[in-house]
């Protein structure tokens, strides 16, 4: 299966693209960038349609929760990157969002606020001390916070393009210095046993795991998995600084000029470093 995926990693210029928040910087690294909201807009919509047909497919959602033309829009679509895989006809296989936050932000301004262990007066009250100590961790250790979610991927892609797209979020993170990142993750279809198997671990309070939970929005058991980008899984190190460099020069879609910083461009040759032990 590595080896597939490192084939796969290979060949993946021409079939990963980045859709960029307003505002996003380019931090001297990108160097494929367009502006074009026309295009951005359509790649947005494509990719929330993507979402849309995957989840009503696996009984995610119902069809009342899409747009009158199957799109499957969440308020942090607009905040976000977005990371996709193309298809040679330029479909998506494979979609996932990385919202990057910094790391003085409180709890009640993440999306994590609206998750039902964050409303259920059982759950609450671990589950605010769980997140709160990410967040300290990440002012500890100097680091971003992140959230990761909306990861969708067509039934013929999840051996590959599922995979790439996860580990593409450890490359974008590490580009801009990484990040601790809190993710929800669905037990159906192995996709928390997968974050597992790349370094995720169980949120956790008190030293106590929290639990799975039953989301009813999405009709599943899901579970709260927390990750480290400077520490992945020491079997996708070399795949992912790989990867890391092919988004050097992989397609950047933009709606608004990207920030460029007064910052020396990184040479993509270099991104290895950024993960090593």
């Amino acid at each position: 299966m590595l080896k597939l995926l490192e084939r796969s990693v290979a060949a993946v210029e021409q079939r990963l693209m980045l859709l960029a928040p307003p505002g996003a910087s380019a931090r001297g690294f990108f160097r494929n960038v367009t502006v074009d909201p026309h295009m951005h807009g359509g790649f947005m919509e494509r990719m929330q349609r993507h979402r849309g047909t995957v989840y009503l497919q696996d009984g995610a959602i119902s069809p009342k929760q899409l747009s009158r033309d199957g799109r499957h829009q969440t308020p942090e679509d607009d905040r976000s990157w977005h990371l996709l895989m193309l298809g040679q006809d330029y479909s998506i296989t494979a979609c996932i969002w990385y919202l990057e936050h910094e790391n003085t932000a409180h709890i009640d301004e993440l999306r994590a606020r609206s998750c039902p262990l964050a409303t259920d007066p059982r759950s609450r009250t671990q589950f605010r001390k769980a997140v709160e100590s990410e967040l300290a961790r990440a002012r500890r250790d100097d680091l971003r916070y992140a959230e990761v979610g909306g990861w969708a991927a067509s039934p013929q892609s999840r051996c590959t393009d599922a995979l790439i797209a996860v580990l593409a979020v450890y490359g974008l993170a590490g580009i801009s210095g990484h990040a601790r990142v809190l993710s929800t993750a669905t037990v159906r279809h192995g996709s928390s046993t997968i974050l597992r198997r790349l370094g995720g671990s169980p949120l956790v309070a008190d030293s106590t795991p929290i639990p799975a939970y039953h989301d009813s929005r999405y009709g599943c058991e899901m579970e709260l998995l927390r990750f480290d980008t400077r520490e992945p899984s020491s079997r996708y190190v070399s795949t992912i600084a790989a990867l890391t460099d092919r988004l050097a020069t992989a397609p950047v879609i933009a709606s608004t000029d990207m920030a460029m910083p007064f910052e020396p461009a990184r040479p993509a040759a270099a991104s290895a470093a950024l993960f090593a032990a």
